[in-house]
């Protein structure tokens, strides 16, 4: 085992990565996170989730790098409480969200629609769905139309409905011209775009080339479908034991169930060498290959 992991950055997801399904912590990742880090390895988190409401989930765990927010639209220094890097939503995404926000606007086919900024959202279409995630991320919002949003700044759209209405709408985006977006699926409710070739895996390559760290041992674990550009990019793909077949299909390591430590199932096998084993015995396989 390496007696010291500085070449390592590891990035975890929250929401069923992270925390368990109670949105509580296990111990098992703290303790993991703070071995981790004592042991000179790179840590932090990456999420839709803007500014202050990340903070809380930062601040309770000994990460020591900044942290990817809004699904990879931005990289923000808590230390420093600086934001580092951000992508935002051009013209022709800004124009595509007026018109999905006017297209699907019937009752029973209705999708409420929020703007994320870096440390605030404009809900321009207000219904049960969004003011529960407003609720429970504790985020600075207002309730405004849309056109009184401020054109530059847009880091992620979400669409909120019911599954019927929100499978309509991917649909929809499938047979649209390119509005130079991209979209996930973060649950059966909720539907998101950022702009072209933002995700989080963006996000986290940026902090890495930052960092000096190869992408061989950059290791990120998630749990959805929005995590997955995230996993295609990073060298080390790891996914909690709960994530759809998809999702674990594309990753190197399937940790345990959040609800278990999955985040700390991950930092054991990288501390245990394990992980190193592995990327050892794939430049092997690779260089045999090339000969």
């Amino acid at each position: 085992m390496a007696n010291t992991f500085e070449n390592w950055l590891v990035v975890s997801d929250i929401d069923g990565t992270l925390n368990n399904k109670f949105r509580t912590l296990p111990k098992r990742n703290y303790n993991a996170i703070e071995k981790f880090t004592s042991l000179g390895g790179n840590f932090t988190l990456a999420s839709g989730r803007m500014i202050s409401s990340l903070k809380r989930n930062y601040d309770r765990v000994p990460a020591n790098r900044p942290a990817i927010i809004v699904n990879g639209a931005g990289v923000y220094d808590f230390s420093q409480e600086k934001l580092l890097w951000r992508r935002t939503i051009g013209p022709k995404g800004r124009a595509f969200v007026k018109e999905v926000s006017e297209l699907f606007n019937r009752h029973g086919h209705s999708v409420d629609v929020g703007i994320f900024f870096d440390d605030y959202v404009y809900i321009v279409k207000k219904g049960l769905l969004s003011r529960g995630q407003m609720f429970f991320d504790k985020s600075h919002y207002q309730v405004t139309s849309i056109d009184n949003v401020p054109e530059e700044g847009w880091m992620k759209v979400i669409f909120w409905s019911n599954p019927l209405t929100i499978n309509e709408l991917q649909k929809y985006v499938e047979k649209t011209e390119n509005p130079d977006a991209n979209f996930m699926a973060s649950s059966i409710w909720s539907f998101e775009m950022l702009q072209k070739d933002t995700h989080k895996g963006v996000g986290i390559m940026w902090l890495a080339d930052r960092l000096g760290i190869d992408r061989a041992h950059v290791a990120a674990i998630g749990d959805y479908y929005n995590d997955w550009d995230m996993l295609k990019t990073v060298g080390l793909p790891a996914c909690a034991g709960q994530a759809p077949r998809p999702i674990r299909e594309i990753c190197k390591y399937e940790a345990c169930h959040c609800n278990y430590g999955c985040v700390g199932d991950l930092l054991e096998y990288i501390m245990s060498g394990k992980a190193q084993e592995m990327i050892d015995r794939e430049r092997e396989a690779a260089e045999n290959g090339a000969l």
